[in-house]
């Protein structure tokens, strides 16, 4: 198993209450981010500190957001056959969060505040950036997967955060080709069965990753996902804009490139493919 500094393993799941996996300032891979897992029962609240810019992304459950005098119900049942559901809000709201439903879970992401004043906003399926189908119809298929953007630089043009999911079909790629950028990132990670798997990349190291791992993307490493045959998997990724070098695309690696041109060159493919005996059972190759 992986003893990577940057992979943070949760095996056991996330208890009540709130559960830290970063934090801002931490002596070893900084990613600027306060990043966590908060799980409520009926009837419990939870509110931010107030300090800070954050972002409530509700995983399961039905929850009451209030912010500003409003208040909004949500509920999700599949973190991948719904869309996300978000609360974007800057330091000082005044946000309380009421689970309605006998357990909730949601990813909390904080970040200290840039100086442009934002209002408090809720994001879900009509008010999201963009539900993209990346991928489909090139090289085979192989890295097709679902890519939402809840908020980013485009739709909220004064946060110093950025948050999306990807869903990444059985056997399939995703953050692929391959691509870096300065601006530190989180993925966080979720399969359709709990014995699921999948291996990520961190610039020239693989790591096994599994249910409710965590990983720190640093150093302008790149970081390509695959998941395993017959495991869905689902990912958080949440970025810290950098002073003065706000994200906005990655950089594709060079020599990989070529993968993402509009109409890339034809690769390779069996022309004649000879099998001898059944495979009913599986094979160890």
């Amino acid at each position: 198993m992986s003893k990577h500094p940057h992979h943070l393993r949760q095996p056991g799941g996330f208890g009540p209450g709130y559960t830290a996996i970063t934090r801002a300032g931490e002596a070893e891979g900084d990613t600027g981010m306060d990043f966590g897992i908060l799980r409520l029962r009926e009837g419990e609240t939870f509110s931010p500190s107030g300090k800070s810019e954050g972002a409530l992304l509700l995983l399961e459950g039905r929850v009451r957001f209030a912010v500003g005098g409003q208040q909004h119900e949500a509920e999700r049942a599949s973190i991948f056959d719904d869309e996300p559901i978000a609360l974007h809000y800057p330091s000082a709201s005044d946000v309380t969060l009421t689970a309605l439903s006998a357990t909730c879970e949601l990813c909390v992401v904080e970040t200290a505040p840039g100086e442009a004043p934002f209002e408090a906003k809720l994001f879900d399926a009509d008010s999201m950036l963009e539900s993209e189908h990346r991928g489909k119809g090139r090289l085979d298929d192989a890295s097709y997967r679902i890519v939402r953007t809840i908020f980013d630089g485009r739709n909220r043009p004064q946060a110093k955060l950025v948050l999306g999911e990807v869903v990444t079909f059985p056997g399939r790629w995703s953050s692929y080709p391959p691509h870096h950028h300065p601006q530190p990132e989180i993925y966080h990670y979720r399969f359709t069965d709990p014995r699921g798997y999948g291996h990520a990349e961190l610039g020239d190291d693989v790591l096994k990753v599994q249910q409710h791992d965590t990983i720190k993307i640093l150093d302008f490493n790149d970081h390509s996902q695959v998941a395993a045959p017959g495991y869905g998997m689902y990912y958080i990724w949440a970025i810290r804009h950098l002073d003065g070098d706000p994200y906005t695309v990655p950089e594709f690696t060079r020599e990989h490139a070529w993968l993402n041109a509009p109409q890339p060159p034809d690769f390779w493919r069996p022309t004649k493919l000879i099998a001898r005996g059944d495979d009913d059972e599986g094979g160890s190759r």
